[in-house]
């Protein structure tokens, strides 16, 4: 379970690792920087992260739903948090000199806080590369098919929920819940 979590938190700085590589590539490019160790490993890790990433997301996405629910009210909140993972893309790729060893620690060092209060607090629903995709976030109250108890998880949907939908969903406790029509 902890590594699935893990491979989640990396799958969120997706975007952000691509627009890392980008900027060295460019950077490269230009001739503004030189290939050097640190250079190396850099690309080295942020390409290894993000396929791990990729493969989180995949088995993450790839469970069916089994369970069958009636949501009885949805509201999308993803502009509630899509806006800050942004901006902290953007301090990353325009202000980080990442080809500076010192900054490159501070990189690391801030993923790690970041990842920390990210798997301690469940989190999961809260990643952008998912809504590039074509998901959003939901706070949904359920009832399931046996049960008419109301109960409330945050969801991710690949289009739009509606009040008094049937679907179909793994409600789990770590907030990484996916429907299907």
């Amino acid at each position: 379970m902890l590594v699935k979590k893990i491979l989640l938190y990396i799958s969120a700085f997706i975007p952000l690792y691509a627009l890392l590589l980008t900027k060295i590539a460019i950077e490269l490019i230009n001739n503004n920087i030189k290939f050097n160790i640190l250079n190396t490993l850099m690309m080295l890790f942020l390409c290894i992260f993000a396929i791990l990433g990729v493969i989180g997301v995949v088995l993450n996405i790839k469970i069916k739903p089994k369970t069958h629910i009636t949501i009885t009210s949805a509201v999308n909140i993803t502009e509630k948090h899509f806006l800050g993972y942004f901006s902290l893309f953007v301090l990353f790729a325009l202000t980080f000199q990442i080809e500076l060893i010192c900054m490159a620690v501070v990189f690391i060092l801030i993923l790690i806080m970041i990842g920390v209060v990210y798997i301690k607090n469940n989190l999961f629903y809260i990643n952008p590369l998912l809504n590039i995709i074509g998901f959003s976030f939901y706070s949904i109250t359920y009832k399931t098919k046996n049960s008419n108890e109301i109960k409330n998880a945050i969801v991710m949907s690949y289009g739009k929920l509606n009040n008094n939908t049937k679907v179909f969903a793994n409600i789990t406790d770590y907030n990484f819940n996916i429907v299907k029509r």
